[in-house]
């Protein structure tokens, strides 16, 4: 099973882009756990359930640095597209997840 946490400012504008990843990885079949987060929640949510990869919206993409150091450098963590995230393409998100992941693993 693959882990992918979206962290943005309050959790609540990737709620659409969680719901169309998880059907772009079913339809793939996929094992995937995809949700979404606060940025604010980042330490507790990773504590407590660590994921495999991180992507942030765009509107805090300026955290893309101190979220690294945060979670030690263990997990790939990157910014999702602003016009991807816009158009709210899961599927295209989630291809930047496994690439990020497959990429992280070599």
């Amino acid at each position: 099973m693959v882990k992918i946490m979206l962290a943005c400012s309050a959790g609540m504008s990737t709620s659409l882009l969680v719901t169309r990843m998880q059907k772009a990885a079913e339809e793939r079949g996929l094992d995937a756990k995809i949700w979404a987060i606060s940025e604010t929640a980042l330490t507790t949510e990773y504590a407590a359930d660590p994921c495999d990869v991180l992507l942030l919206g765009p509107q805090v993409r300026f955290r893309l640095k101190s979220i690294k150091e945060q979670v030690k450098n263990a997990i790939p963590v990157d910014v999702i597209d602003m016009r991807t995230y816009g158009m709210m393409d899961g599927a295209k998100v989630l291809d930047q997840a496994l690439k990020m992941l497959e990429d992280w693993k070599k």
